[in-house]
């Protein structure tokens, strides 16, 4: 089949409240941003010049029609978006500490984006895309993680090139043990894996970077894994045998973390698309994980992450 999409991306779409002040009467301000990491992943790739889609479901409520026309004007693809006329759009709280790290809250018991069933998956938007995207947020709770298996059925019915970030967010689990087997079943069904280095040890109990990535290998052969590292940088482990570092860029500026893993990510997956999974150099990947790196560091500089992802020359002018 014809390949229409570069990426198709299945899982949340959520308005990320973040703190934007405070009022005259002294409380905090809270400005609604777009967000969920997979439309992240999307709009980034979108501003590297990729054709990209959608599959998920918001509620049918002010939020979820906003969410659908910001993807329509970011130019993502949303035949495969769905309104629900019972549950509210997922919302999450972000609280951000003074370095730029945060803490979550969400609204979701249920959200709409655990809504979606697996027969409203459309099959041909897969097997039109020469990758399908995931994460675990689509793995918390039924229906949609049934949703989202079909998705990766339908991805190896048709040859498509699986892509995974664990995007570990404990609150949403009813369990750790349970968010541990399902990013162990992520892990079983993708090519290329972005993950931080807190997931990792997560999974693997291993502190050592190199012998939790050996752990991951030792259960399934995934030819390129990324770890990101915070503002030390980012390593990428590629067959058995090459692994590269990369220091990251440490900005001024930094007011928060939304979006820089999702930055990394789609510029993790635009590398694949122009150069493959076959005999990559480590000239390659220093390349790839300086790109991923600066835009990424970039993301950190402002307020939100799925309208104001960077442009390919922002990146470049930052490596150079």
């Amino acid at each position: 089949m014809e390949k229409v999409y570069d990426v198709t991306a299945i899982g949340e779409l959520l308005i990320d409240f973040t703190e934007n002040g405070v009022s005259a009467q002294g409380n905090p301000l809270l400005e609604a941003n777009p967000g969920g990491a997979p439309c992240n992943v999307l709009a980034m790739l979108n501003n590297l010049g990729k054709k990209t889609s959608f599959i998920g479901k918001v509620g049918d409520d002010q939020f979820g029609r906003t969410l659908k026309e910001t993807l329509v004007e970011l130019g993502i693809g949303t035949d495969n978006l769905l309104l629900d006329k019972v549950v509210h759009t997922t919302l999450a709280f972000v609280h951000t500490a003074a370095d730029g790290d945060r803490d979550f809250s969400f609204y979701r018991k249920p959200g709409a984006d655990m809504m979606l069933k697996e027969d409203e998956v459309q099959e041909d938007m897969i097997a039109q895309s020469r990758i399908l995207h995931f994460g675990t947020l689509s793995l918390t709770d039924e229906p949609v993680r049934s949703a989202t298996k079909k998705a990766l059925e339908y991805a190896a019915k048709h040859g498509v090139m699986v892509t995974f970030d664990p995007n570990l967010r404990p609150p949403l689990w009813n369990n750790l043990q349970e968010a541990k087997e399902q990013i162990w079943f992520g892990l079983s069904k993708c090519s290329a894996v972005k993950m931080s280095e807190e997931e990792l040890e997560f999974i693997t109990g291993e502190r050592s970077l190199d012998r939790g990535v050996e752990a991951v290998r030792n259960r399934f052969d995934i030819p390129l894994i990324c770890i990101t590292m915070g503002k030390k940088g980012s390593r990428a482990y590629y067959g058995d045998h090459i692994c590269v570092e990369k220091a990251g860029f440490v900005q001024e500026h930094t007011i928060e973390t939304t979006g820089a893993g999702d930055t990394f990510c789609a510029s993790m997956l635009n590398f694949i698309l122009d150069h493959g999974l076959e005999d990559l150099t480590e000239q390659d990947l220093k390349e790839m994980l300086t790109f991923a790196n600066a835009a990424a560091s970039i993301i950190t500089t402002r307020k939100g992450a799925l309208r104001v992802m960077p442009t390919i020359e922002e990146v470049k002018a930052l490596i150079s």
